[in-house]
């Protein structure tokens, strides 16, 4: 709509002066070389005449050439007036008058997502409830825009969030939950509106800055996230250290067991191949204790699903087993040592993954632009100087979460300059930067609009299972008199299970590869197992069903 006023008012601008000039023009013109004065405003009707293509009247013919050339600027530029006025009045006004407007109300329903606001994320989320098959409503207060997206077929209504009215006419006494994601503090007065309107309907907010979301929480929201926090930790949860093994000290000692991850990529020979098709129990004794797919840990995996680029298996065995997978997969065996991270950024992104990697004990060195708390270098990404203050050259992981993509991506490919084999994990604040920060050199992207899209989607309904990236598997060592005279194979049966069966520690002995059809346990055993925290209950559970039944 500025954009018309803007275009309108130059029209008339240019108008009125050509009118003025060609006025001035005719009436000289008149005067030199036809011999008929003419005064102004005789002149001026002759120019709008020739605009309105209405007639001269009684000064045609004329006699002149240069007479004749001037009335065929006047005529050429009258044509051309006329075509413009189409374009800027006609066109906009026809275009505004067939566009269909969002509508102000809606049918009533029930079972529905209230939608607040729209941004990248939202439309993230929006894909995800379409995909479940969900229904949504979503409320957008500019009218423009919401006639834009109802032209995309969006479930969209007109209307200010913050009015209980508008929240209404959107039944919300009837939907399963209200997300809002607009400015901080509109959020706020958003969730206000909505415990007004319905006291007990399930409220999810957005924050910008992490500290706004005490103040929504104040309001009356029960969840408020914060997408940078959200992308920090699900960056940090793709550094194995981080989302690997809580070993009990006792649980190895003396066993001698150690861990490894298997990388699958596009062109290695795990690329394509089922667990079942590897044998790496079979031929090299190792165990599978989980997998990460796409940054989400499982630990249990289909033992005939082909595994697929960027997949890492997560395996425990003795040194010699371990020793003996590398010699034939050296390239993609990587070993589960203490690991030198390098975190660049330390805004909202930067210090939750840094929350994250001290709760593994992570040895990780912070950069940043300014010193504060917990910044141990402070410097530019994009310096190799200050790369190098932080150990570049022998870092095993460097996470960059700065806010500027640009920057992200000169930092890539410095980085894999400085050391070719560090793994670089990077956040991108727009998806349009993803495939840039790959050619730079990433190892990993994650996208805030997709990261935050999905953990609302996966907030809103609950899903645990999108979670699983927050998972650490633990390794413990217990004993196993509840397991007496039952076999190896009906304690851990296959790959299915949240826990896996690491060895058994028998009169001083420890067993890394038993027969697991022929095993049978004895009372003085004692068993280490590797799962998930839900796992290992599911087993302490199963020890003592075992004693129960003996």
């Amino acid at each position: 709509m500025k954009s018309l006023t803007r275009r309108t008012i130059y029209y008339l601008l240019v108008l009125v002066a050509a009118t003025a000039g060609l006025t001035a023009a005719y009436s000289l013109g008149m005067s030199l070389w036809e011999g008929r004065p003419r005064p102004w405003y005789q002149a001026l009707e002759v120019v709008v005449q020739t605009f309105t293509t209405t007639g001269y009247g009684e000064d045609a013919p004329w006699s002149s050439p240069q007479m004749n050339l001037l009335v065929i600027v006047i005529q050429l530029a009258g044509i051309g007036f006329i075509l413009s006025a189409v374009d800027v009045f006609f066109v906009p006004w026809l275009r505004e008058a067939l566009r269909p407007t969002a509508p102000t109300t809606l049918s009533s329903r029930s079972g529905h997502v209230i939608v607040c606001g729209y941004t990248p994320r939202v439309e993230i989320f929006i894909e995800e409830m379409e995909e479940r098959g969900q229904d949504y409503v979503l409320i957008e207060p500019d009218a423009d825009r919401a006639a834009s997206l109802y032209e995309q077929e969006y479930e969209v209504m007109e209307g200010d969030p913050t009015s209980t009215d508008v929240l209404e006419r959107a039944s919300v006494g009837a939907a399963e939950a209200l997300v809002v994601d607009v400015a901080d503090d509109e959020n706020a007065s958003i969730v206000l509106a909505a415990r007004e309107a319905c006291p007990e309907r399930r409220i999810i907010t957005l924050a910008e800055d992490a500290s706004a979301t005490r103040y929504h929480r104040a309001a009356g929201a029960d969840v408020a996230l914060s997408p940078r926090q959200l992308l920090g930790r699900s960056l940090a949860a793709q550094v194995p250290v981080a989302a690997a093994a809580n070993v009990e000290e006792q649980a190895t000692t003396g066993a001698e067991i150690d861990f490894a991850e298997l990388i699958v990529t596009r062109h290695g020979p795990s690329h394509d191949h089922s667990l079942r098709d590897l044998q790496l129990t079979e031929r090299f004794g190792v165990r599978v204790v989980g997998a990460w797919f796409d940054g989400r840990f499982e630990p249990a995996i289909e033992a005939e699903a082909p595994l697929g680029a960027g997949t890492r298996l997560f395996l425990a065995g003795t040194p010699e087993q371990l020793d003996a997978l590398r010699d034939e997969m050296a390239p993609y065996v990587r070993a589960f040592t203490p690991q030198s991270i390098i975190l660049a950024g330390h805004g909202d992104s930067g210090h939750a993954a840094w929350q994250s990697l001290q709760k593994v004990h992570a040895d990780v060195t912070v950069l940043d632009l300014e010193q504060g708390e917990g910044v141990d270098v402070v410097g530019d990404v994009r310096n190799p100087d200050a790369l190098r203050a932080c150990g570049i050259e022998e870092a095993s992981t460097l996470i960059i979460a700065v806010d500027d993509d640009t920057v992200a991506t000169f930092a890539t490919l410095i980085a894999r300059d400085l050391n070719p084999e560090v793994q670089i994990l990077v956040r991108a604040h727009d998806d349009t930067a993803v495939q840039n920060l790959y050619r730079a050199g990433a190892d990993f992207v994650q996208a805030l609009p997709t990261v935050c899209g999905r953990m609302l989607a996966a907030t809103v309904f609950e899903d645990e299972s999108h979670f699983a990236r927050d998972r650490q598997i633990n390794v413990v060592r217990l004993p196993a008199a509840g397991l007496a005279g039952r076999a190896l194979d009906e304690v851990d049966p296959d790959a299915q299970t949240n826990h896996t069966v690491l060895a058994v520690y028998r009169d001083g002995d420890f067993l890394t590869d038993p027969d697991a059809d022929r095993f049978t346990f004895e009372a003085n055993d004692e068993v280490i197992v590797a799962g998930t925290e839900d796992g290992i209950q599911q087993f302490r559970t199963r020890l003592g069903e075992g004693a129960e039944a003996s």
